[in-house]
């Protein structure tokens, strides 16, 4: 099953052009989509999850259209938002049932089975008679995984999943997706680097409404290759180095800026060429560098 967009666009009545013109292709596996707040992520998340209208523009997914199939787009989609709420002292065996029933399983026994599956899957089978709103963040997360797993979903969003999540969580959280992506279209939306790199092999970078990239993570990292060049500077030096060379990112290491730029040409005056990353990638395409 194949999701394609084409020529999307939305904006909203304070004039926030959110998307423009997204043409998209998206296969099987992870898919990483990459942007700042406000890039207009989580705009295309609701456009695919069928929660808000498109002005323009169609989406399909395989034979059905999305934007006018709603019904038949939700009984294959799973969705985990930015933030969910639960019902509180409502243990997550019972809220797992109750979704259930909202997407069409009526049969107990077959929804007892599906249940202590999705629950067993993410870890949190030990758990289950515990009320969600009792969870941490990481198993709240965990719980999300398993409510848009109901159905053996063929979409599955997840916006911005890992944010607030401590290392364990994170690489918890980063196995389950792994394992989902083997089978049905992932789409991530984040706007963490490292979230992609690890996890996706496809990827796209929004800003401000409009799709900047699309393709490969190696295909990108190939865009920058060898015109990265890194130093220490004092911070008093920072200025001038902004005005002499174009600086996509600077950071804090040992209390001195380390800075990293991008030249076509190799530079010297103790620069030394980076090894490069998609947070390099992502920087200079937000500066219209690449």
């Amino acid at each position: 099953m194949i999701l394609t967009i084409t020529q999307l666009n939305k904006q909203y009545a304070n004039g926030v052009h959110a998307l423009k013109d997204i043409n998209l292709t998206i296969e099987k596996g992870m898919f990483g989509l990459l942007g700042p707040n406000g890039a207009g992520k989580s705009s295309l998340m609701r456009t695919l999850a069928t929660l808000q209208e498109a002005d323009s523009g169609t989406i399909t997914l395989g034979e059905i259209n999305v934007l006018k199939e709603k019904d038949e787009v939700r009984k294959i989609l799973g969705y985990l938002p930015q933030e969910f709420g639960v019902y509180p002292r409502t243990s997550a065996t019972d809220l797992l049932h109750h979704l259930a029933v909202l997407k069409g399983f009526d049969q107990k026994k077959e929804r007892t089975e599906m249940v202590d599956y999705l629950l067993q899957k993410v870890n949190l089978y030990e758990h289950r008679k515990k009320a969600v709103s009792s969870y941490s963040g990481g198993m709240r997360q965990r719980f999300g995984i398993a409510q848009c797993l109901i159905g053996s979903p063929k979409l599955v969003i997840v916006d911005e999943p890992t944010a607030g999540l401590d290392p364990g969580e994170r690489n918890r959280f980063y196995n389950i997706l792994s394992e989902i992506g083997e089978q049905v279209i992932v789409i991530l939306s984040t706007h963490i680097v490292q979230d992609v790199r690890e996890l996706c092999t496809n990827m796209a970078i929004m800003d401000k409404g409009m799709l900047l990239y699309s393709g490969t993570t190696d295909n990108a990292l190939d865009l920058i290759k060898g015109k990265i060049f890194e130093k220490r500077v004092d911070k008093a030096e920072l200025p001038q180095y902004q005005e002499e060379f174009q600086i996509i990112s600077n950071k804090l290491v040992g209390g001195k800026p380390q800075i990293h730029v991008f030249s076509e040409s190799s530079l010297n005056n103790g620069f030394i060429k980076a090894e490069e990353t998609l947070e390099d990638v992502f920087f200079a395409k937000l500066n219209q560098l690449i």
